[in-house]
């Protein structure tokens, strides 16, 4: 199938209700007797159901702590497959599969995000809509959170990778249950723990996918929790005279921006390369005149942003995690306490000790933490050639105002690849492309041209070239590589502009002659 036909029969934007009459009674009929029929081992089915076209997805299994409540009515309808699978004597994960009519004989598997316990319904919805029997899993516990790997290596196993894969197992055997083509191909979209599971995936299981799509990822996973520990005996408590206050963060964002802005040839609020961009912020400094209330920075204040835009080194020196990337200054969420995810995992992984006191971190504590990297999931491995060789492709994306992972890790990751395997960027661009998207946050739109076609908040068309889950199809199907993700500055629904975001290491330039809202004004040099 080609990609013209994809999306012959699935989109965003409609349906033909029609057609999708026509076949509701007999597609509704396969999926009520479709439960009779299913063979899963070590499994519980929990229900199947036809899900008509206009029907709300309640998430009776999602925690309460997964924050994205029910989802919008669906545009397409889908036979929904709802089990628990049992990994251990110890451990078990729930796992939805979405079969729709409208299949297109492509099976994609979602991701999670953060600590992993909540199915991304939204990414399922994205996904399942264009035809692709879509699975989603809560990656072995209920809710965001990190307390079931409380003297469980069992759970935490689901989380570093089996629930993923197991999951990918068992959605493709129920898609070649329920449909008698089986599949074609298999993809993966995720972002942030997702797009780390992504990578797991290309790791561990090089012939689970053949196209992978991995935004914004946790790699180096463990030197991430480290970094993010970091911030807070960093800054301290709004008492400390480290801290810094919300009004001075908005100052050294605008500092910021005057340093930098126009590094790439347009004053645009957008900083399209954060590597050329090394700020002084000493410029800061208040003077003998300021005052109490002054957005100006004291000597202890100058030291904490230095710090956090600076590289995290190891007790013995050696590298560990890079600098918060500027430009992600009034996003981000490391500046007003403690990080969750590193407090769970300190207390919950590292030293199982429930009364750990994050502001105590100290880099000896890095040292424990990397000793152990308990199956491998800091994902940081390197040598990707099986999954070259397995003919699979990966389009990898970072937004360079993400204020939770900074993008400068992703610039570390491809540059330890490219040493890793001794290869170009022209030769990994036959199946790993990466492109750096400014003016996007963590996952989501920034300030700039961000929507890619990442998930359902991000659409905008179905080109291709603005859509990266349809740029992968494409990619897979037909061998065209994307030589550029275009990203879309919305103002309300309407397009303000479109900017071609580059391949990576190439960077973007403005050029001119005309506004910078122009996409042809600028060039990936």
């Amino acid at each position: 199938m080609r990609f013209s036909d994809l999306l012959a029969g699935a989109g965003l934007a409609s349906i033909a209700g029609a057609a999708v009459t026509a076949k509701q009674s007999p597609f509704e009929a396969k999926c009520n007797a479709f439960k009779s029929k299913i063979k899963v081992a070590n499994s519980h089915i929990h229900d199947v159901a036809y899900i008509p076209v206009g029907s709300n997805i309640t998430k009776e299994y999602d925690a309460s702590t997964c924050s994205d409540g029910d989802s919008s009515p669906t545009t397409f309808d889908f036979c929904r497959v709802t089990l628990n699978v049992t990994t251990s004597a110890k451990s078990q994960f729930f796992m939805e599969a979405w079969l729709p009519s409208n299949y297109s004989g492509r099976f994609l598997s979602t991701g999670n995000g953060g600590l992993g316990g909540c199915v991304k319904y939204d990414d399922m919805a994205y996904a399942a809509q264009y035809g692709f029997a879509t699975v989603g899993t809560n990656n072995g516990h209920s809710g965001d959170t990190g307390k079931y790997f409380y003297h469980n290596t069992e759970v935490l196993e689901d989380f570093a990778y089996r629930a993923l894969h197991t999951g990918v197992v068992i959605g493709k055997e129920l898609t070649k249950q329920f449909y008698t083509e089986g599949f074609k191909k298999s993809y993966y979209l995720g972002c942030s723990t997702g797009g780390r599971q992504g990578w797991k995936s290309i790791e561990k299981f090089p012939d689970d996918f053949d196209g992978v799509v991995a935004g914004s990822p946790a790699l180096n996973f463990i030197n991430l929790i480290n970094w993010g520990a970091r911030f807070y005996p960093t800054i301290g408590n709004s008492s400390a005279d480290t801290f810094i206050t919300p009004t001075q963060w908005t100052a050294i964002h605008s500092e910021i921006l005057r340093q930098c802005d126009s590094l790439d040839g347009a004053v645009d609020g957008i900083i399209e390369d954060t590597d050329l961009c090394q700020p002084i912020f000493e410029t800061l400094v208040c003077n003998s005149t300021a005052t109490a209330n002054s957005t100006c920075l004291t000597a202890p204040q100058i030291k904490t942003v230095n710090t956090i835009f600076s590289p995290l080194y190891g007790a013995n020196g050696s590298f560990l995690f890079p600098r918060m990337q500027p430009g992600s200054e009034l996003t981000s969420v490391y500046y007003n306490g403690p990080f969750q995810y590193a407090e769970d995992w300190y207390r919950y992984v590292v030293y199982n000790n429930p009364e750990w006191d994050p502001a105590s971190w100290t880099i000896e504590d890095a040292t424990v933490a990397n000793a152990q990297d308990p199956y491998q999931i800091s994902t940081f491995q390197g040598d990707i050639s099986p999954f070259k060789k397995s003919k699979g492709k990966v389009l990898h994306y970072h937004g360079l105002e993400d204020g939770i992972i900074t993008s400068d890790t992703s610039k570390v990751w491809y540059k330890h690849v490219v040493d890793t395997m001794g290869v170009s960027p022209s030769d990994l661009d036959d199946f790993y492309r990466f492109f750096p998207i400014s003016g996007m946050g963590h996952c989501t739109p920034g300030t700039g041209a961000a929507y890619i076609g990442q998930g359902q908040s991000t659409f905008v068309d179905n080109n291709p070239e603005d859509n990266v889950l349809l740029a992968m199809v494409r990619w897979v199907e037909e061998g065209i590589a994307p030589e550029f993700v275009r990203g879309s500055k919305l103002n309300g629904t309407t397009v303000e502009y479109r900017r071609k975001h580059c391949k990576y290491p190439k960077r973007n330039k403005y050029v001119g002659p005309g506004s910078y809202k122009d996409e042809n004004a600028w060039e990936c040099v």
